[in-house]
């Protein structure tokens, strides 16, 4: 007998987006609504250099974010709505030249697309010719419009909800989204961001419960930050994730390394063998 064309694919030919049996050669939009189909989460992170950016490529993660978290995390801002888009534009392309597989998604920054779809379209260009294969911004039902003419223009749009740091002034500080009344509010805005054409969307300190109500009932997929487990995806700042930025993490955060303390003891150990004539020996030099 035959096999039919509609047969689903035996499980070790289903493509799979990282891990041991990964099969996807470039991550694309596609993939990441297939995974969610399947019920294959994955895992997102910052990057903003090219030696971050190979790494977690080559650990296969599958989707890099470029976020304007750069601002607090590269340039020593308070918040994320000082960084401007010159700023982010060469982290962008840095990223993109080093990396092989991973989906590379830049962040519109604060100012720079919500002044109406034509200034979005505008900014998306620059990071999409930088090198980014999407863009992701914060809000929903009011960026709508910004959204349709992104991705009528060709762009992959990451939408962003709950809380939205860019707004934090209007949110009244940093406050965790979708309490009480606020859940139908925050499901409102995940409906329409998906109907305007995004590709996915990040849940921001959003309740765990309004959480896997939207992953439930959005087509695309969900990533979460603080937004439970029960999201298709979640993301982490990088230097959150390996402890390298120090003081109390937020609550969502997990530190999976100590990478401040690694540096810090190398740094200590350079700087005492230089003080003991130790470095460098003689094999560190010429004759």
């Amino acid at each position: 007998m035959s096999s039919s064309v509609n047969e689903a694919p035996a499980p070790d030919e289903i493509p799979s987006l990282y891990g041991p049996g990964k099969t996807v050669k470039r991550v694309r939009t596609r993939h990441l609504i297939e995974a969610k189909e399947r019920g294959e989460k994955w895992a997102m992170l910052t990057s903003y250099d090219q030696y971050t950016a190979a790494l977690f490529d080559e650990a296969g993660i599958p989707a890099l974010l470029i976020g304007d978290s750069a601002a607090n995390n590269v340039y020593g801002y308070e918040t994320t709505l000082q960084v401007s888009v010159e700023e982010l534009l060469p982290l962008v392309a840095a990223v993109a030249r080093s990396t092989h597989r991973t989906l590379i998604v830049a962040d519109l920054p604060f100012g720079s697309y919500e002044a109406g779809p034509a200034q979005a379209l505008e900014t998306a260009v620059r990071f999409m010719k930088a090198g980014a294969h999407a863009v992701k911004l914060e809000g929903g039902r009011r960026m709508a419009a910004q959204i349709r003419a992104l991705t009528g223009a060709g762009i992959p749009v990451m939408g962003h909800i709950g809380f939205t740091p860019q707004s934090e002034h209007t949110l009244g500080g940093y406050r965790v989204q979708g309490r009480d009344a606020q859940a139908a509010e925050i499901e409102a805005d995940a409906h329409a961001v998906a109907e305007a054409g995004a590709f996915a969307v990040v849940l921001e300190m959003v309740t765990s419960s309004v959480a896997a109500e939207i992953t439930k009932q959005l087509p695309i997929p969900t990533v979460g930050i603080g937004a439970g487990s029960e999201t298709d995806a979640q993301v982490l700042v990088w230097q959150d994730m390996a402890g390298l930025r120090r003081g109390k993490p937020p609550r969502f955060v997990k530190r999976y390394a100590d990478l401040a303390t690694v540096l810090q003891d190398a740094v200590k150990a350079y700087a005492d063998e230089v003080r003991a004539g130790e470095f460098p020996a003689k094999e560190h030099g010429f004759e």
